[in-house]
């Protein structure tokens, strides 16, 4: 069943930036096509929709999908009677609200909307994941190419076993063959028939067309041999042979009828079992969801619920075991949640009042009460969904010269097998070799491998980049990552923590550094800087009793003051202590000249008597990716707007060389250029809003994270896990999927280029052209499946 998921309107301040992208006075519509079989079926569809004013059209072989950008005024039934004018098949389930326009004061945004079946809605995100699990469990019910291919392989098998071996051939043994050939090529061939008719009505013509014309041709002529020439006569034996057999009238080449249906229902059987194992991610996505939850009541009690019917602000129970049901604040209980699913890392994670936590993520060891942030579309689940999807439905730059290479190439390769009958004739060869040396050039060239080439590699990499946390936002991203030279690495949540740590206390002479560090935390507990939190939670840590305070003052920017345990205390930049007239022991001056971190003085009584020294702490991984980036042959480059001394310490402390520190948000940005304007391929690695700019200028731009939105928008590469490793992960998996989608279209082009002269010369049998045709076609499939290990 055709279907098509619509990408409605659903509120655009419900959605973070990142999932999609604003497009004025248009909408943006899913289409699901049927009847597709070759980069020309992707070719005509993008045609004849680009034709409609305002279509731009992007057309999938692999997911067999469209996404349609259109404009506002256009009814959808235009889209898809377009389709249908292209000859395919696109519908619209009777419940969708494909049509219907928002209300006027809506803005003009169709995202990640709802699909609604009778009285259920779905996200959009979580309507093309259904539409591809339903669509997987319809094929396994009942896959009608396989029942062809049983029927026709039993059938041909007899048909090719008489006519390779002579001594098997009995008297009138070609008569059996016709009847066990002509179901094979009549109804086991019906798809590419039917398909050819279709498309020739339409003007078109496809793999489907070459299929077709030299499957029903080889059989025509074994009809007139039989019937018209010598070999219907009792006792005809012939040889079998690699290339084209030429005895005038007394040949025939029902083996090449049916052997060319069979293996290309065998090429096309594996090409499904393939494509559906590939979308694997979405279906494994869709199923990570809850389909309850147990909503807790005003009155405290518990009550299952549908899914679909939490909201906002409601509040829900998790219990050991079980899948959190949405995003959400813990409000209560504290547990260890298993992440792995969405990040890839094994670890758990321990929340509790406060956390933040992830929807579809397991609860281990506690009771939970979360309260709902984000549901439906809103979720970081649907989120991801949505981002496989768009990234499935992309195309690079050489697919994109493929598709537009195929859609000429049928009719060249028509021309180029009459042209081959017309050298064979003329050099007096039989008819009936000029006849099988053009059909071998009609089934050797089908284009189906062009075709599958890029979106069967982008479906299996962006899959395997899900299941690991990477999600790679479409095949543009996967071009960047060609020429990358130069990895340029934000400080602060990318190689560190983000977090500030209590490094050491260094006390003056006599003075109690236990007493120095209460008197700092009873101050600083009373401000939010991170400098401050670090403080008190140092404190904490060391078990430091807390002192009341009296009189606290802060002074923005430098620090605070106010009576602690009977002294009048100040505690904030050395500076600031300095110009209040506090002294500063020159032993405590040496330690603040000589550290790279930063110092928190601690002064009373007109002396200071301690600096504290608060840091960024190292992430565990970061020198090891940083390494690993080096084998891949990159350069990585600190960019911060940290002190030059703290830069050039956690620089030094992972092996990188090239450090920019005291570096602006705005001078990121330039840093991009004035690198790229050297002639360096840069790579941004960012998590924060002050990445922002630099990470969308960037050849490359890699969202870490954990961090903004304003990130991820920006970025080619999305990573879910917050820790460096996944840095050189995600470069390596775009290679990888862009190494597999030029290998590829390498093997396809390469496979036309040398047999298309073979089958001209008469060295490739029909039956032979017919396998090795599918074999190229599952060969791109099978080598794109390696992304699965990758």
């Amino acid at each position: 069943m055709s279907s098509i998921t619509l990408l409605g309107y659903s509120g655009c301040a419900a959605y973070p930036p990142w999932v999609f992208s604003t497009i004025v006075d248009t909408r943006i519509i899913d289409l699901d096509i049927d009847g597709m079989t070759c980069a020309s079926c992707v070719a005509r569809v993008e045609r004849r929709l680009g034709r409609l004013d305002g279509v731009d059209a992007q057309v999938n072989l692999a997911t067999e999908r469209a996404r349609v950008t259109y404009p506002v005024g256009l009814d959808v039934a235009r889209l898809l009677d377009a389709v249908r004018e292209a000859g395919y098949r696109a519908s619209v389930p009777v419940a969708a609200p494909a049509a219907a326009a928002p209300p006027a004061a809506d803005p003009v945004v169709e995202t990640a909307g709802a699909e609604t079946t009778g009285d259920q809605t779905t996200s959009g995100a979580e309507a093309s994941v259904t539409a591809a699990t339903r669509r997987a469990a319809a094929h396994e019910a009942a896959d009608p190419l396989r029942s062809r291919l049983l029927v026709s392989a039993v059938l041909t098998v007899p048909v090719v076993v008489l006519a390779m071996i002579p001594a098997l051939q009995f008297p009138n043994w070609q008569w059996l063959s016709l009847v066990l050939a002509a179901p094979v090529v009549v109804w086991g061939g019906w798809p590419f028939h039917r398909a050819a008719w279709t498309n020739l009505r339409h003007g078109a013509l496809t793999m489907d067309t070459l299929v077709s014309l030299g499957t029903l041709t080889a059989f025509g002529w074994s009809l007139w041999a039989l019937f018209f020439g010598s070999a219907g006569m009792t006792g005809m034996t012939h040889e079998w042979s690699f290339g084209v057999r030429g005895t005038p009238g007394g040949d025939i080449y029902l083996e090449v009828a049916a052997g060319v249906v069979t293996v290309i229902l065998l090429g096309r059987v594996l090409e499904s079992r393939s494509k559906r194992r590939a979308g694997e991610a979405l279906t494994s996505l869709a199923a990570l969801a809850p389909s309850e939850v147990t909503v807790l009541r005003p009155d405290a009690s518990e009550a299952r619920a549908p899914l679909a019917e939490l909201r906002p602000g409601d509040r829900f129970v998790v219990r050991p075991g079980e899948r959190i049901a949405a995003d959400g604040i813990v409000v209560e209980g504290s547990a260890s949640v298993d992440e792995s699913m969405l990040t890839g890392e094994p670890a758990p994670v321990d929340v509790e009042e406060g956390a933040a936590v992830t929807g579809a993520t397991i609860a281990h060891g506690g009771r939970l009460v979360v309260a709902a942030t984000r549901v439906g579309a809103d979720t970081r689940l649907a989120q991801i969904a949505r981002l496989v999807e768009d990234a499935q439905l992309g195309k690079s730059r050489a697919q994109r010269l493929a598709d537009r290479i195929s859609a000429v190439f049928v009719p060249i390769v028509i021309l180029i097998a009459v042209g081959t009958a017309a050298v064979w004739l003329a050099t007096g060869s039989p008819l009936e070799a000029a006849v099988t040396a053009a059909v071998a050039v009609l089934v050797i060239a089908c284009p189906c491998a062009l075709g599958l080439a890029t979106p069967m590699a982008i479906l299996v990499g962006t899959g395997r980049g899900a299941s690991r946390g990477i999600l790679i936002t479409g095949p543009e991203a996967l071009d960047r990552t060609a020429g990358i030279d130069t990895v340029l690495l934000d400080k602060t949540g990318t190689l560190t923590t983000g977090r500030m740590r209590l490094a050491e206390i260094v006390a003056a002479e006599g003075e109690s550094a236990p007493r120095a560090l209460a008197i700092a935390a009873a101050l600083e507990r009373g401000s939010e800087h991170p400098i401050a939190r670090a403080v008190v939670q140092g404190a904490e840590r060391d078990g430091a009793a807390p002192l009341e305070v009296a009189g606290f003052r802060a002074h923005a920017g430098l620090g605070v003051t106010g009576r602690v345990d009977g002294v009048e205390a100040t505690v904030g930049r050395p500076a600031f202590l300095v110009d209040r007239g506090h002294r500063m022991p020159p032993a405590l001056a040496e330690s603040i000249a000589a550290s790279d971190r930063t110092a928190v003085a601690v002064g009373w009584d007109g002396e200071v008597r301690a600096v504290l020294e608060v840091g960024d702490d190292l992430r565990v991984g970061a020198k090891d990716a940083v390494e690993r980036l080096r084998t891949l042959g990159l350069r990585p480059a600190l960019v911060t707007g940290d002190a030059t001394r703290p830069a050039h310490r956690i620089a030094a402390a992972v092996g990188i060389d090239e450090v920019h520190a005291e570096v602006a948000p705005e001078g990121k940005l330039d840093l991009v250029r004035r690198l790229q304007g050297e002639g360096r391929r840069v790579a941004m690695v960012g998590d924060g809003v002050n990445d922002a700019a630099a990470l969308a200028a960037a050849d490359l731009g890699i969202a870490m994270g954990g961090g903004t939105d304003a990130a991820a928008a920006a970025s080619d590469l999305a990573l879910l896990r917050d820790e460096p490793g996944a840095v050189p992960d995600a470069v390596r998996l775009a290679r990888a999927t862009l190494g597999t989608i030029r290998g590829n279209l390498f093997w396809a082009f390469a496979y036309n280029v040398a047999a298309i002269p073979l089958a001209a010369a008469g060295l490739l049998n029909p039956m032979i052209a017919g396998a090795a045709m599918a074999f190229s076609s599952v060969f791109v499939v099978l080598n794109s499946l390696r992304l699965r290990r990758a």
